[in-house]
């Protein structure tokens, strides 16, 4: 690591200004059950503009103070480009120089992003898919151990605890304001498999009847930051408790822009994932089974506009 006068004198209001988001209420939902409420929490309001600013944040202090950047080690990982912005946001304000691997067809905003923070960026094919660029990040590791540390967000616990003890107690606190209670069910989905896991073990501990849906998409052309899983040699976070999953809803990349297009006619502006949780909750939500449903929108939608996600067209609110 660089020495402490590296370390930026904004750093400590960085790292406070991560979590406490906001909890909002999309009314959409009752479009299809009218006594059903569905919560967000909006992430993009963290100052690295996604939720991945929570794990990043415990993850680097955390190995900061285990001195895991002696001797001028870097921090590696391989990225979606959420995480990579978080690490190049706060490596950058915390001294630690970072090298990440992302697959080449991330959003330009994403790489623009990570490298105007001065990160070191690895891109790899984008044809050969997510898990090629984790499995080459392996490999570096493995191959320069006095180089890198390797911080694994898909592996590190410190990854869904901190969505265990900050978002789902947030989230609980919020809710109690609006219904009273605990959530009937949890939709997201599985990057790392952190938010899941975190966020589902700690609502259960309050309501064992949770019912958690994970959204799934489809394996092309796939939504940024959401891994298909169930095929075979894709690679499974550790992180993830499957045993916590009750239900899995395939979500196709058209639905979920379709969604995240509504959403912005309802104030929110937030990028395809968010859209894909979005779908999934009104999707679970038409079984009339659930009084209040609670989700993430987990990034903002500026991060996607050179995708054409954006482009002018007829939507209906």
């Amino acid at each position: 690591m660089k020495n402490e006068a590296a370390i930026s004198s904004g750093a400590p209001a960085l790292l406070a200004a991560i979590g406490h988001t906001p909890l909002v209420e999309i009314p959409l939902v009752r479009e299809v059950a009218s006594g059903t409420r569905l919560f967000a929490k909006l992430e993009s309001v963290n100052p690295g503009g996604s939720i991945k600013d929570r794990p990043v944040a415990r993850m680097l202090t955390r190995a900061i103070a285990a001195g895991r950047f002696a001797g001028g080690r870097r921090l590696l990982d391989s990225s979606s480009g959420n995480a990579g912005i978080s690490y190049a946001m706060l490596g950058a304000a915390l001294g630690v120089p970072v090298t990440l691997v992302v697959p080449g067809n991330a959003s330009a905003e994403r790489l623009q992003r990570i490298r105007s923070h001065g990160a070191e960026l690895i891109l790899t094919d984008p044809v050969e898919g997510y898990d090629f660029a984790i499995r080459h990040t392996q490999r570096l590791a493995a191959e320069q151990p006095d180089r890198y540390w390797y911080c694994d967000q898909y592996g590190n616990a410190d990854n869904w605890q901190v969505h265990y003890e900050e978002t789902a107690s947030e989230m609980l606190e919020q809710l109690a304001s609006y219904t009273g209670a605990a959530p009937d069910a949890l939709v997201a989905g599985v990057g790392t498999g952190g938010t899941l896991t975190g966020v589902a073990r700690r609502l259960r501990e309050r309501g064992t009847k949770l019912h958690v849906a994970a959204v799934i998409p489809e394996t092309f052309p796939g939504i940024e930051g959401l891994k298909p899983l169930g095929h075979p040699g894709d690679i499974v976070p550790a992180l993830l408790d499957q045993s916590l999953i009750d239900e899995r809803i395939g979500v196709t990349l058209d639905e979920a822009l379709a969604m995240s297009r509504r959403l912005a006619l309802h104030g929110l502006f937030v990028g395809p994932s968010s859209g894909a949780f979005v779908h999934g909750a009104i999707r679970l939500a038409a079984s009339g089974r659930y009084r209040s449903i609670v989700t993430v929108l987990s990034d903002t939608g500026e991060r996607y506009v050179s995708t054409g996600m954006w482009k002018p067209g007829d939507v209906q609110g």
